[in-house]
C-alpha cells in the first residue's frame, strides 16, 4: 500500500492520470485539459510517473519535436484502484461545517 502511496503522492497526479485513462497526450494536451494545473506541477508529474513507471514518454521526431506520454501495462493497472478510490469517496457524508464561535 505505501508503494502505490508514494506512486500517487502529490496534489493533482491521481487527475493526471485520470487523463492518461482516457488516452495518450502530450504536455499541450494535458495542460489543456488540467487548467488549474501550473506548467511547473504537470512537468513534476509527469517526471515522477515516468520515473515510477506508471507513464512510458516517446519523443516524436519533427518540427517542433512532440513528447508524447502514455500509460504503461503498469500504469494501466491503476485504473481499478482509482475507480475504487471514487467509489469510497462518493460513498461518504461531507463532514458536518466547523462552527466558529
Amino acid at each position: 500500500m505505501e508503494i502505490t502511496l508514494a506512486v500517487l503522492h502529490g496534489r493533482w497526479t491521481t487527475l493526471v492520470i485520470r487523463e492518461f485513462l482516457k488516452g495518450d497526450h502530450t504536455f499541450t494536451e494535458l495542460s489543456r485539459a488540467l487548467p488549474a494545473l501550473s506548467d511547473k506541477v504537470l512537468s513534476d508529474r509527469l517526471a515522477h510517473l515516468t520515473e515510477t513507471g506508471v507513464l512510458d514518454r516517446r519523443r516524436r521526431s519533427g518540427w517542433p519535436p512532440r513528447v508524447h506520454y502514455r500509460l504503461t501495462p503498469q500504469g494501466r493497472r491503476l485504473g481499478p484502484v482509482l475507480q475504487a478510490l471514487w467509489d469510497w469517496g462518493a460513498q461518504q457524508q461531507p463532514p458536518p461545517p466547523s462552527q466558529t464561535p
